[in-house]
């Protein structure tokens, strides 16, 4: 029970997104169609929960034990890097459209402070490893949750009748705002 708690309190109540605004810029920039906002936080979830295994592995049995805590910044940001050139070695090889469509924001997974932050906070919050592992998880997919609402919600003010000051980025960030006002809800029913 207590998993499935924390994977809605990620998702909903605490989205690393919407709640704790972490993770702006793909948001903002890879979501201008479903599909593709689903390919990334595909991509996210994937690099996500393989970057938060082994970096607490590495700061539990490496640096603590060596004295090195110093270095986890470094260390972290070096298995991000890692684990997204093998999926941007992978995405490549199988779906070159999606790779396409990704664009520069794929290679930009390795400086998303969501998958930084996530690693951080578990050494922070000094969880287990399996807790570790349902909190990235749910945190990754708190954020395709975000990326794909707002991504439907762009298609269809592209459709719509938006007024002429208003389309493109400021419609964007009014709708963001108010997408995060309703997650920020979800905090009142815990």
């Amino acid at each position: 029970m207590m998993y499935f708690t924390l994977i809605i309190a990620t998702i909903f109540v605490n989205n690393i997104v919407l709640a704790q605004f972490l993770g702006i810029c793909p948001f903002l920039g890879v979501s201008k169609k479903v599909d593709t906002s689903l390919g990334m936080g595909m991509a996210v979830t994937f690099v996500m929960f393989l970057s938060t295994i082994v970096t607490w592995l590495l700061y539990t049995y490496c640096l603590v034990p060596l004295n090195l805590q110093f270095l986890q910044t470094i260390v972290y940001i070096l298995v991000i890097a890692a684990l997204v050139q093998m999926v941007e070695i992978v995405l490549k090889k199988v779906s070159p459209s999606l790779y396409s469509a990704l664009g520069v924001f794929l290679p930009l997974i390795t400086t998303n402070c969501t998958i930084l932050g996530v690693a951080i906070d578990v050494i922070n919050k000094d969880m287990n490893l399996l807790v570790s592992s349902v909190y990235a998880i749910g945190t990754a997919l708190g954020f395709t949750l975000a990326m794909v609402l707002f991504a439907g919600i762009r298609e269809q003010l592209a459709t719509s009748d938006v007024p002429e000051g208003m389309k493109g980025t400021p419609i964007a960030l009014i709708t963001a705002s108010l997408l995060a006002l309703a997650f920020m809800g979800f905090s009142g029913m815990a």
